[in-house]
C-alpha cells in the first residue's frame, strides 16, 4: 500500500478524506508525460481558449460544490469560499481573453541597411513544463492563477497543492479534463510534501518555469535552489492603511471588519497594520473595535459565520502568543484576543502597538489588526515603508494631494486610494517587491512569463 495524508478539517479535526503521498518518482513520471505531450501535441489558440471558456462557465455551474470543497478543507466560512469561486470562474475568462489575442511583434529590420529585404516578426511559444505549487489560503482561485495563464499560454503543469487543502485542486483537475476538454497530460496533480514532491518539481531539469506562492522562506530559497529556471514567487506582506482626519475613517473602519479577518487574516495581503492620526486614534479604534465584536466566528459551514479556524492549531497559538506579546508589552488588546471553546481564535485588534512587536514588524496570517497612532503624514508613510515586505498599501484622505504623495512614496507593488490594501481585481498587475516577491500575477502578465519570445526573419 503507498503511504497517504490524511486530511483534516481545521475546525473541528473531522477526517476529510485521504490524499497519496507522492513521490519524486511520482514527479519524474508527471514531467515526461507533460514534455512529451507538448512535444507531440501541442495547443493551438482556439484550442487553449475553448478550454478556459468552458472551465469558467462550468465553475460558475458547479460553484456551490467548490465552495463546499473549499470550506471544509480551508475552514473558509462559506460565504466567502463562495466568493472565491465566483472569483476563479473570472479568473479563467481573463486567461482566455489573453489566449485569444497572444501575440508577438514585427521588428523593423530594414531600419539597418543590412536589414534591407528582410522581414521580421516575433512568436510567443511556450515555454515548457511549468511546475505549480500553491497554497492553503486560496486553494481554489490562486491554483487558476496558476493553471489559468499556462493554458492560455499552451504549457503544461505538474500542479502541487497545499497538503492541507488538496481537494479543491483535484476536482479542478478533474473538471478540466472530463467536463472542458483539457487533454489529461496537461494537467497532473500531485500530492505530497514540500520537502520531496516540491523539492522534486523544483530540481527537474525539464521543468521550465516554477510559480509559487507562500511564505518568503520557501520562496526565496526556491528561488536559490533553481537559479537557471524562470520563478514567480508571490509571497507575504503586513499590509499598512493609513487614515487621515480629513479621510472617511467610519468606511474605512468598516472596510476593515472585513479585510483584516476575512479568513482569519490568511491572507498575504489581509489589513494587518493601521496607522491612525492621532487626532481621530481614539475614535477610530473604538469603531473597529465595535464592528469586530459583531463578527460571527464559528463553524465554516454555517451561513452566519464571518470568521473560522486558522489552518492549525499550531498556527492558533503562534498568533496567540504574539497577542500576548502585545499585551505583555504595553499594548491595549480592544478587541478578541481569546480562543473560543470551540477553538477558535476571535478577532482581535490591537491599539498603541509600536512598531517593534511581532504583530507589527511581520506577517501575522491571522485575525489580528494592529493600530497605530502618528503625528505627521510624513511619520505614516515613514511607518509603512518601515518593513522588509511590500505588496499592498492603502491610504484614506480625501486631499488629492496627500494621496498623490502617498502613492509616489509608498515603497510597494500596489497603492490604493481610499480602499483597503486588501483590495485585489484578478485582471490586475499584482506582486510586490523586497520579501513580498518578484514577478506580478494576473493572466495578462502571466502569461508573457510562461512564454518564449521566438525571433523569426524571413529573406
Amino acid at each position: 500500500m503507498p503511504d497517504v495524508i490524511t486530511v483534516r478539517s481545521p475546525y473541528d479535526d473531522s477526517v476529510i478524506g485521504e490524499i497519496p503521498a507522492q513521490t519524486p518518482a511520482d514527479v519524474d513520471r508527471a514531467v515526461a508525460i507533460a514534455k512529451k505531450a507538448l512535444h507531440d501535441h501541442p495547443l493551438p489558440l482556439w484550442k487553449r481558449a475553448e478550454i478556459l471558456d468552458k472551465a469558467a462557465a462550468r465553475l460558475t455551474e458547479r460553484r456551490e460544490e467548490f465552495a463546499r470543497i473549499i470550506a471544509r478543507e480551508a475552514a473558509k466560512p462559506i460565504r466567502t469560499a463562495r466568493a472565491e469561486a465566483e472569483r476563479a470562474a473570472g479568473t479563467f475568462q481573463f486567461a482566455a481573453a489573453e489566449a485569444r489575442k497572444l501575440t508577438g511583434e514585427t521588428i523593423p529590420l530594414d531600419a539597418i541597411a543590412a536589414g534591407e529585404g528582410k522581414l521580421g516578426f516575433t512568436l510567443r511559444v511556450p515555454i515548457g513544463v511549468v511546475g505549480a505549487i500553491a497554497p492553503f489560503n486560496f486553494p481554489l482561485n490562486l491554483v487558476v492563477h496558476k493553471v489559468g495563464p499556462a493554458i492560455a499560454a499552451g504549457c503544461p503543469v505538474v500542479l502541487k497543492p497545499a497538503s492541507q487543502t488538496p481537494f479543491s485542486s483535484i476536482a479542478l483537475a478533474q473538471m478540466l479534463v472530463e467536463e472542458c476538454g483539457l487533454p489529461a497530460e496537461y494537467l497532473q496533480v500531485v500530492t505530497g510534501g514540500g520537502g520531496t514532491v516540491g523539492n522534486a518539481i523544483v530540481d527537474h531539469p525539464d521543468v521550465a518555469l516554477i510559480t509559487f506562492t507562500g511564505s518568503p522562506e520557501v520562496g526565496w530559497g526556491i528561488r536559490a535552489r533553481a537559479p537557471r529556471k524562470r520563478v514567480g514567487l508571490e509571497l507575504g506582506n503586513n499590509a499598512p492603511c493609513i487614515i487621515e482626519p480629513d479621510g472617511d475613517w467610519q468606511t474605512a473602519a468598516a472596510k476593515i471588519k472585513v479585510a483584516g479577518f476575512s479568513h482569519a487574516g490568511q491572507s498575504c495581503i489581509s489589513t494587518q497594520r493601521v496607522l491612525v492620526h492621532r487626532s481621530i486614534a481614539d475614535e477610530f479604534t473604538a469603531a473597529l473595535a465595535a464592528h469586530v465584536n459583531t463578527l460571527v466566528v464559528g463553524d465554516p459551514m454555517e451561513e452566519a459565520t464571518d470568521v473560522s479556524a486558522l489552518i492549525s492549531t499550531g498556527e492558533r497559538d503562534r498568533v496567540a502568543a504574539w497577542i500576548e506579546e502585545a499585551r505583555a508589552a504595553g499594548a491595549v488588546i480592544a478587541a478578541g484576543g481569546t480562543v473560543q471553546a470551540d477553538g477558535v481564535l476571535r478577532p482581535t485588534v490591537i491599539a498603541n502597538a509600536t512598531p517593534d512587536l511581532k504583530v507589527c514588524s511581520q506577517e501575522v496570517f491571522g485575525p489580528v489588526v494592529a493600530v497605530t497612532a502618528y503625528d505627521t503624514l510624513d511619520e505614516a508613510i515613514g511607518l509603512a515603508n518601515d518593513t522588509k515586505f511590500g505588496l499592498q498599501a492603502s491610504i484614506f484622505t480625501s486631499d488629492i494631494t496627500k494621496a498623490l504623495k502617498a502613492v509616489r512614496a509608498l515603497d510597494f507593488g500596489g497603492v490604493l486610494v481610499n480602499e483597503v490594501p486588501t483590495w485585489r481585481a484578478d485582471q490586475q498587475p499584482y506582486g510586490g517587491l523586497r520579501d513580498s516577491g518578484n514577478t506580478r500575477e494576473g493572466p495578462a502578465y502571466s502569461v508573457r512569463e510562461m512564454t518564449e519570445i521566438k525571433m523569426v526573419v524571413l529573406s
